[in-house]
């Protein structure tokens, strides 16, 4: 038992879960490694994962047998130079992300040069630092040539002498004069780089109206294109200002649940049909799909006797119509069962039950000490002698 204790605490590995797998999720590329506890898995591959700032990463050779970790600082093959970035991921599953990058030319892999060192963290901090005005200063030169664009962000080299314009645009932008004097003007070589609103609102954060950080800030990688339909399917109102998240596009959220609405959807009646029972003929007016839950109502257009059935039941009555029959009532088995409310837990109690003065008791005011002496003495049985017999010759004494 001892043992397995110090491998777990040596390997970090505790219940299933390895403390070199989970590692700090502060990347919003990270992949969890559940094959990091497997003996032996670093050393099946020589491929690394490295990530850069905000939403770039990329596959490298470790050609010079380093012993990488996740969370080591390395710098790597460029174009031209180096670049400094972070390992996140090493081991069999790097084959894996491969096949998802579609990285199938052996000249997109390139080679991991050392761990870095001071130099090269100093240069790195040093280029960083001129991101910021960079990027202010681009966007005036792109605003004096007239560019119907917007640059978002910059991202410098770790050697600084290269720099990636990320830019956001509606329309195709010619950006050939821009480049010269971006090049001009920072002496670096360019490359400007085109991303969408979703990927913009990634790279500079936020909360959503969920009370949490943003999904595209966190952890979405790949981003799918989301339709009014999917707001249709919930029974979502249709309004712009709720359904638009912080990049100004359809919320991210509304296809996570959309495929178990459309499936509990197609178990629902059709809209259109129209119950007929020997009372009324019902219209539909609601419905909750995830309960499979349907309410009529006599009214085409207002809400006037609504009955709430079962799906089921809903499609037993259409079945019905259909043969020319019609039954007594929605509900089933000849009894109406009126849809149970909110329980009041208070129903039998009284508004004014706290209402009721309660009764003060008078204190008794503290008496004297030769009072309580007294009312002692009072109390406590008196006690008397026994009765001395006079003898006959002797005379009573004169008190």
């Amino acid at each position: 038992m001892e043992k397995q204790k110090e491998h777990l605490i040596r390997t970090g590995c505790d219940r299933g879960l390895c403390a070199a797998a989970v590692g700090r999720q502060d990347r919003q590329l990270n992949t969890y490694d559940w094959l990091a506890d497997v003996p032996g898995n670093a050393e099946s591959t020589d491929l690394v994962e490295v990530q850069f700032k905000h939403t770039r990463k990329g596959y490298y050779h470790n050609v010079n047998n380093l012993p990488l970790k996740k969370g080591d600082v390395v710098a790597v093959e460029a174009s031209p130079g180096h670049d400094i970035g972070v390992v996140t991921l090493t081991g069999r599953l790097v084959k894996l992300q491969l096949k998802k990058a579609n990285l199938k030319s052996e000249d997109d892999i390139k080679r991991i040069y050392r761990l870095a060192r001071q130099s090269d963290m100093d240069k790195f901090r040093e280029a960083k630092a001129l991101e910021h005005e960079t990027m202010i200063e681009s966007r005036e030169i792109a605003k004096g040539l007239g560019l119907k664009m917007k640059i978002g962000d910059v991202e410098y080299q770790g050697d600084g002498q290269k720099a990636i314009f990320y830019y956001i645009a509606d329309e195709r932008v010619d950006f050939r004069q821009l480049i010269k004097d971006l090049a001009a003007a920072f002496h670096v070589r360019i490359e400007m780089k085109q991303i969408g609103a979703r990927q913009e609102a990634g790279r500079i954060g936020g909360t959503g109206p969920c009370g949490r950080e943003l999904c595209c800030a966190t952890w979405m990688k790949n981003f799918v294109s989301v339709s009014t339909g999917s707001a249709r399917f919930q029974d979502i109102s249709l309004n712009p200002q709720k359904l638009a998240g912080m990049c100004a596009k359809l919320k991210c959220c509304l296809n996570y649940e959309v495929d178990d609405y459309i499936e509990h959807g197609r178990r629902l009646p059709n809209r259109e049909v129209v119950l007929q029972t020997q009372d009324a003929d019902y219209f539909y007016f609601k419905s909750d799909i995830l309960e499979e839950l349907v309410t009529y109502s006599t009214d085409k257009r207002l809400a006037v006797n609504l009955e709430t059935i079962t799906a089921q039941r809903a499609k037993e009555i259409i079945e019905m119509n259909r043969r020319g029959e019609k039954p007594a009532q929605l509900q089933p088995d000849d009894q109406k069962k009126e849809p149970e409310g909110p329980i009041d837990l208070l129903a039998g109690d009284s508004i004014t039950r706290f209402d009721k003065a309660k009764k003060k008791k008078k204190k008794k005011a503290a008496k004297p000490a030769e009072a309580r002496s007294a009312e002692t003495r009072k109390a406590e049985p008196r006690k008397t002698e026994p009765h001395k017999a006079t003898p006959k010759n002797e005379a009573p004494k004169e008190q």
